[in-house]
């Protein structure tokens, strides 16, 4: 697919603005509900444990949706695939609201609405990882992509505080503010302008569900890069998302409230959101593999220094730190993860990846307190910070030198395009995204203003 394809009629622009505003509206409805459903089951009398088996089952059910969600987004069905997800969404959390409002609901009604709401989100997700190379054109994604960040934190620490104030208000409210979020995102959707389905070849038949499903991964492990990327990632994933836990668990032991780890949210979101808003600007005036390099290394200090803290706001800006480092990463990654993926496998590959986090993820809680059980926060935040910093160790040995560009050769292939391939013999060698914003210029088809 070409960038003409992705930007014509010059609606570029407007295109990104919507694809953007459905997945930030998508994002604050989710994280406004998310807070106050286990609120919700526990006020009609569930336990602590149901309410912990209730948020693993329904992680679990996204995990398994997103790779077969995948395979059909790439055979042309991306728009259709999100617009009917946010829809079945939307009905979850609104039989929700509706039972909330009107009665006592059952914790089978209520798992059963928030399983099918997680498994719909996940194939909303699984689309829309192929979207934006259709409405982006390649030089655009670096800043594109800092937006999606910005959005995103933008909802992690407004979607919390939003789903505060109104849970008191009505219990019911959160989750009808989650429904309306969905109905708004298929409506940005579906208003998009752009051919969003994959450009693939004709084929007689297609193929098998499994043969497509295993191409994605092939393709993975045939990307020196992407390889990387999915190790790395899964890795400080899982660790940093122990570390947190870690910490709640510390502060709780410690005999504070839910004041402090809300504490610790707020500042971690507020470092996130700054950090996401300076992404751009690192990302064009440093060296990708020095951003990749000292954010590995940044990590480990800080997971050191959450051993030996009690505090709540020594938490938080500790884990704040990490956050504001975490959005230029995330730039220089997924910008280069996006290019070196064909655009018929964007879905698939991108599901892949995010789905090792997810299982990191998802792991991590758990292997976080069974280490603090036996050996207390300290040891845990110390066994986190031996983790990251073999990872960041083989990010500089490995990642640095081979994937990405570096102070000795910025910009020795911008001149051959955002696909370029400086070395041939090489697997997608990286070249860099050429920066083309040196002087104010005039809005192009694609880049998002």
């Amino acid at each position: 697919m070409t960038a003409a394809r992705r930007t014509s009629h010059g609606r570029g622009s407007r295109d990104f603005w919507l694809y953007w505003s459905a997945g930030t509206s998508d994002a604050l409805g989710t994280q406004a509900s998310g807070l106050v459903l286990p609120l919700l089951l526990l006020g009609l009398g569930s336990s602590p444990g149901t309410v912990g088996v209730l948020a693993s089952v329904s992680a679990v059910g996204g995990l398994l949706a997103g790779p077969p969600a995948s395979v059909l987004a790439d055979r042309r069905w991306r728009r259709g695939m999100m617009v009917g997800s946010a829809l079945v969404a939307a009905g979850a959390m609104g039989a929700i609201a509706a039972a909330a409002a009107f009665g006592r609901p059952s914790l089978l009604f209520l798992c059963s609405a928030a399983l099918v709401e997680r498994v719909a989100t996940a194939c909303y997700e699984a689309a829309a990882r192929g979207t934006l190379v259709t409405v982006v054109a390649p030089v655009h994604y670096p800043r594109a992509i800092a937006r999606l960040e910005a959005g995103e934190q933008g909802a992690l620490v407004a979607g919390p505080a939003l789903g505060g104030v109104l849970f008191p208000l009505a219990r019911w409210l959160p989750f009808l503010v989650d429904a309306l979020s969905y109905v708004f995102s298929a409506i940005c959707v579906r208003a998009i302008r752009a051919d969003l389905n994959p450009h693939r070849k004709s084929e007689d038949s297609p193929p098998r569900f499994t043969e497509e499903f295993r191409a994605g991964l092939r393709f993975i492990r045939n990307e020196s890069f992407l390889r990387f990327l999915l190790l790395w990632t899964a890795g400080v994933n899982g660790l940093l998302t122990a570390l947190y836990y870690g910490a709640v668990f510390s502060i709780h032991g410690h005999g504070s409230g839910t004041a402090s780890t809300g504490l610790v949210l707020a500042l971690s979101g507020a470092a996130g959101l700054v950090g996401a808003a300076a992404a751009p600007r690192l990302a064009r005036r440093i060296p990708a593999a020095r951003i990749v390099i000292a954010a590995s290394w940044t990590m480990v200090p800080v997971a050191a220094g959450l051993a030996f803290t009690t505090h709540a706001w020594v938490y938080g800006l500790l884990l704040g730190s990490v956050s504001l480092t975490v959005p230029a990463v995330a730039v220089v990654l997924h910008s280069r993860a996006v290019l070196v993926t064909p655009d018929q496998l964007q879905s698939r590959v991108g599901t892949a990846l995010d789905t090792a986090c997810g299982v990191a993820s998802v792991l991590a809680p758990a292997a976080a307190g069974l280490l603090t059980d036996h050996f207390g926060p300290t040891p845990t935040a110390l066994l986190c910070a031996l983790g990251l910093a073999l990872l960041a160790a083989y990010a500089t040995a490995t990642a640095a030198g081979r994937f990405l560009p570096s102070d000795r050769d910025p910009d020795h292939s911008a001149d051959r395009g955002p696909f370029a391939d400086p070395d041939p013999g090489s697997d997608h060698a990286f070249a860099p995204v050429p920066d083309t914003r040196s002087r104010p210029q005039p809005l192009e088809a694609g880049e998002p203003s």
